[in-house]
């Protein structure tokens, strides 16, 4: 087994909407050469990190304002039998869950019931960190805490999926509390899905209420984000959905849609939805229409990685004028995108989590798409 959470960006618009007389036509659509272009790049990177064939399928969607949009699914959402790939399929989103609770923890800073420069042994966890005296919440949430990714934990990638289902969210970082610190808080950017998991058992501390409740009432009622969903105990997905594929040792997919329980991935990664909720929340999330201008700022304070024009904030991605996530988790691969400065949103969700080589299926198409539609602004070179 092998199970990863990753990152990178978002974004979402309002859609241009054009009328011919009395009635309302449909949105204006990208020039047919731009979208040949976009289809042509999407086919070219599923092959490019398929097996024996391409990648299933993806859901895409462009939105440039004052140009018009292309949206399109590509290929299949399910293979036997074979269903074409649905606008509105269900899928895991993986990492982008952490956009969602970096929003809980802005807010809560908004209220004064935390900072961001409290400590993680500030909240009486009861687990053992090392350095947690030292280490804040900044630092968890902009991944430069210096605690190693539990699922990078050695012989951890070696155990059973019931090994995994059977530990809690606070075991998890038991298990990588044991490990040695990395680097020194602050020291440098590491990707670390133990941070989010201590990020959410902080949260449900202060507010003495799940992390999952938390999202709901403050993000997805408020916002009717409705196909959007944080589940506990239930592996299944909503219907309809994309079936997530993984390649086995012959190269060829095999579906893994529900093979992790949520325990495992939790406040790192759990959480399910759709494009169209996706492009609504990665643009309110990038221009701060949730939380106060103050958290907003530290939101967007990005600090490079030490990769290419890669840039990481409190939670949020940032690369040539970019910002939003890109999440992967067993059988998918999400990416929101969205650019402050021309309003553009892209989304790529593909249902397979292949993130090597560099910079991983998501990212490659939509970085492919960014060459497009903004040829000066093009996020994950090296």
């Amino acid at each position: 087994m092998r199970y990863f959470l990753r990152v990178l960006f978002v974004l979402g618009i309002v859609l241009p909407v054009t009328f011919a007389g009395d009635a309302v036509a449909g949105p204006q659509q990208l020039p047919a050469s731009v979208q040949a272009a976009v289809s042509a790049a999407v086919n070219k990177e599923l092959a490019a990190y398929g097996g024996v064939t391409p990648i299933p399928g993806a859901v895409i969607g462009v939105w440039v304002p004052g140009k018009g949009e292309f949206v399109k699914g590509f290929g299949s959402g399910q293979l036997m039998p074979r269903v074409p790939m649905a606008l509105d399929d269900h899928f895991r989103v993986g990492s982008n869950t952490k956009t969602f609770v970096a929003t809980v923890l802005l807010q809560l800073v908004d209220e004064k019931k935390l900072t961001l420069d409290d400590t993680i042994a500030h909240f009486s966890l009861g687990i053992s960190v090392p350095n947690a005296n030292r280490i804040t919440l900044r630092q968890l949430a902009e991944m430069r805490s210096g605690i190693i990714d539990m699922y990078a934990v050695p012989g951890v990638q070696q155990e059973n999926e019931s090994v995994w289902a059977s530990r809690t969210p606070q075991q998890w970082v038991a298990l990588a509390g044991k490990q040695p610190p990395l680097f020194a808080p602050g020291a440098k950017y590491n990707y670390s899905n133990t941070n989010w998991f201590l990020l959410g058992l902080i949260i449900e501390k202060v507010t003495h209420d799940t992390i999952e409740h938390q999202i709901a009432s403050r993000i997805l009622t408020p916002m009717g984000l409705s196909q959007t969903s944080f589940p506990t105990t239930n592996r299944g997905m909503p219907a309809p959905y994309a079936h997530g594929y993984a390649l086995d040792a012959k190269k060829q997919w095999i579906d893994e849609s529900t093979a992790l329980p949520p325990s495992v991935s939790w406040a790192a990664g759990v959480m399910i939805s759709d494009m169209a909720d996706m492009k609504r929340w990665v643009k309110a999330y990038v221009t701060g229409t949730t939380n106060s201008a103050a958290t907003q700022k530290a939101r967007l304070a990005c600090i490079p990685t030490g990769t290419g024009n890669l840039a990481f904030g409190l939670g949020i991605g940032c690369s040539a004028g970019w910002y939003g996530y890109t999440g992967g988790i067993t059988g998918y691969n999400t990416g929101a995108y969205y650019m402050p400065a021309t309003g553009i949103t892209i989304i790529a969700f593909v249902n397979s989590q292949v993130e090597q080589p560099f910079p991983g299926v998501t990212n490659a198409i939509f970085r492919d798409i960014a060459k497009i539609v903004t040829p000066d602004n093009v996020p994950f070179v090296k």
